[in-house]
Formats: structure tokens, C-alpha cells, sequence
């Protein structure tokens, strides 16, 4: 959900500065459910294609990884999509697409990595210099991760992996860095859309030693870049957890996405920015600063107007922070959610998530563990 990047001192000072930044905008703790708990409690594996009009790489999904819902995927990627799936009209006439609220944007040449070693929903990722620091997350509705894994852009590996405090959560965590240790606020506790702990931590990522801080009384989240603050998009929503046999489910009674920027300036006044080219939320650790830019890849849009089914999103988007203008400069793999993102040596990464039905439908589908990479060219 938070990133800082820069260097800065070890000090209680610098604490007190990241935890007040910590506590502006973790309302995006409450984007649990719609996720696993969109259908049932149990997983299935199954094959999944890609048709060549959203991805170059087809072949490079074999399904290996949980499904989020029971319903088979279509065998083959030439096979006709069914008439619902391809226009749907609403009870005023209007004819709207499956892929709902698709953007036009240009193509990326994806290079698949060494996928992460375990598929994840709702982790954290912080990266200092060289290295992402991969947390926790779900592996399916009933296990959460409890560990960290190191990626490494230099040789482009996965090692060094090692465990999270007992009592720390275990997803929708609230993270900055000042370049060595990492501040690590509440989050969600075990698995089953359980609710938030408002325990603490620090990460010495040197050392790999945890220590603790004062716990925090409400979670909150920001984004900071050069002595500035910025909350972007994410929603809000009134959230019933729904715990029963055989099916759980978290249900939103409410629910809003917004596109909404804001940035705090000078005077400690919340000055409103160029909205997002769409609403969009999911997105806590799915952006990098590369140059002056913001680069966001994914998340999820408002909701399908006839389906009512979660959209997700398969664009990458830039925020020029010199400019305050936004772009959409590509496409992914995929539409995908809560994934997390990097960027070194020219090189956008993303990582972890979950991908789409396939192209012609993009509700959320499998979580999963794969690393993809792109070399990014800005044009500011």
C-alpha cells in the first residue's frame, strides 16, 4: 500500500513521520472480499488459454496455480466466445461490452521470469535498491502466507527467504521504507476475510531482525514522493462477512470506486489532481516511480453495470509528476489485480495477483505467482 523511496536516518523522528504518513488513507484495508469470496471455499485446478488478440505469450499459461471460481475455463482460445460474452443489453437498449471499461493502449513486449514461489492475493511488496521484498499474501481462501521472498533484479532470481513474526498480518498490509529498514503497520489477520490487527513491526532489512513498534490505532496508507503526499483512486464499501457451510463469502453492501488524486502541498491543504483515466482500486503496492512518473499497472474498475460482477483492469497507466498529466502507456499480460510491482534498470516488473477469466472476460479468475517484465520508455 505504501512506498517511500530515499534514503533517510533511522530515527524516532523519521518513525513518527512514516507512521503519520501511514495514517492518512488505509481505507483501502477494506478492498478483502470481493476477491476468493466471490464464489466458493475450495480451489480447482484447470487449464487456461489466452487468445493471441490480448497476449503474445498463449502458451505460457498452464494453469497451474488455484482457480478462484468452480465454473470450467473455455479448452481452446479459438473457440467462439458464447453471445453473452461478447454483448450484453441493458434494460434501456444500450449494448455493452464483456470486457467492460476496457481502454485503448499500446502494446508491451512481456518477458515472463522465474515465477515467485508461491501465487499470492493481497500481499506487500517494498523494494530497496536491488532487491523486492515480497510479503505475505493469500495462497487460497483457507492459507495465508507467513514468510517474506527476496527478488533479486541483478540476476533476476528468487532466494532468501525467511519467516514473519507470529502475530504480524497477513494481508492488505500498511508499509514504507527509508531505504534500509522497513515499517510494517496492521493489516489483515489469518485467512477467511478475518479482520485487522493493529500490531507493528520493523523489518532491518540488512540484519533480517524484526523489532517491534507501538501498535497503531487505526490502519491508514499513503504514497510519498519527494516530500509530497499522494492518495490515489481505491474504494470504500460497507463489508458483511458471511461465514458459512459449505460456502463463505464476504459480501459488500455498498460499494464506490474512485479515480479521485489528491496531494497534500505546502500549507497541509489537500490540493485535488487530474483524475485517472478510470476508476480504479487493488492497487496498494501495483505501481513503481520511474523517473518522474507514477507507473501503475492493473487493479479493478467499477463494477460490470449489468453483470455486477468485479472488472479487472489490464492497463498500465502513468502520472507525471511534473506535468500532473496522465497517460495510458500499455497493456499487460492479462488484466490482474493487487499485484506488485518494480522497477530496475529500465525494466517495469510485476508480480503475484489475480488474472482474469481470459480476454473476453474479465472478472478474477486464478491467483498467481507469475513474474513478468517489460523495458518501459516513457515519453516524459
Amino acid at each position: 500500500m505504501v512506498r517511500l523511496t530515499g534514503k533517510q536516518q533511522h530515527t524516532p523522528g523519521t518513525i513518527r513521520f512514516l507512521l503519520i504518513c501511514i495514517g492518512i488513507g488505509l481505507l483501502l484495508i477494506g478492498l478483502i472480499a470481493d476477491i476468493f469470496w466471490a464464489s466458493s471455499s475450495r480451489f480447482k485446478l484447470s487449464s487456461l488459454s489466452i487468445s493471441n488478440n490480448w497476449s503474445p505469450h498463449s502458451s505460457d499459461f498452464p494453469g497451474t496455480f488455484p482457480l478462484m471460481f468452480n465454473e470450467p475455463l473455455n479448452s481452446s482460445a479459438n473457440q467462439k466466445p458464447k453471445e453473452k460474452n461478447v454483448k450484453e443489453k441493458s434494460k434501456d437498449g444500450r449494448v455493452l461490452s464483456a470486457t467492460f471499461a476496457d481502454l485503448p493502449a499500446p502494446q508491451l513486449k512481456w518477458e515472463k521470469m522465474a515465477p515467485a514461489p508461491v501465487p499470492r492475493l493481497d500481499g506487500a511488496a517494498i523494494q530497496i535498491k536491488n532487491l523486492l521484498f515480497v510479503f505475505a499474501g493469500y495462497g487460497t481462501i483457507d492459507h495465508v502466507h507467513s514468510h517474506v521472498d527476496i527478488y533479486n533484479f541483478t540476476d533476476n532470481t528468487w532466494g532468501g527467504r525467511f519467516d514473519m513474526p507470529k502475530e504480524m498480518a497477513h494481508s492488505h498490509l500498511g508499509m514504507v521504507t527509508d531505504g534500509r529498514y522497513i515499517y510494517i503497520v496492521t493489516g489483515q489477520y489469518g485467512p477467511q476475510c478475518r479482520g485487522p490487527t493493529a500490531h507493528t513491526f520493523i523489518l532491518d532489512t540488512e540484519t533480517k531482525k524484526w523489532s517491534d513498534m507501538p501498535p497503531l490505532p487505526v490502519p491508514r496508507a499513503c504514497v510519498v514522493f519527494k516530500d509530497r503526499l499522494y492518495v490515489i483512486g481505491g474504494q470504500e464499501g460497507d463489508f458483511m462477512a458471511k461465514p458459512g457451510s459449505p460456502i463463505f463469502k464476504c459480501s459488500r453492501r455498498m460499494e464506490v470506486v474512485y479515480s479521485d488524486v489528491y496531494m497534500l502541498d505546502d500549507e497541509m491543504k489537500w490540493k485535488t489532481l487530474p483524475p485517472m483515466p478510470k476508476p480504479d482500486s487493488h492497487i496498494e503496492f501495483a505501481w513503481a516511480i520511474v523517473n518522474n512518473s507514477l507507473v501503475i499497472a492493473g487493479g479493478t474498475t467499477e463494477k460490470h453495470p449489468i453483470t455486477k460482477k468485479m472488472i479487472l483492469v489490464g492497463e498500465v497507466f502513468q502520472f507525471n509528476l511534473d506535468t500532473l498529466e496522465w497517460s495510458v502507456i500499455g497493456k499487460l499480460p492479462y488484466r490482474v489485480k493487487t499485484t506488485l510491482v518494480g522497477f530496475w534498470q529500465e525494466y517495469l516488473y510485476f508480480t503475484s495477483g489475480q488474472r482474469d477469466r481470459g480476454p473476453d472476460d474479465p472478472a478474477p479468475r486464478k491467483v498467481i505467482g507469475e513474474m513478468w517484465r517489460t523495458k518501459l520508455k516513457l515519453n516524459r
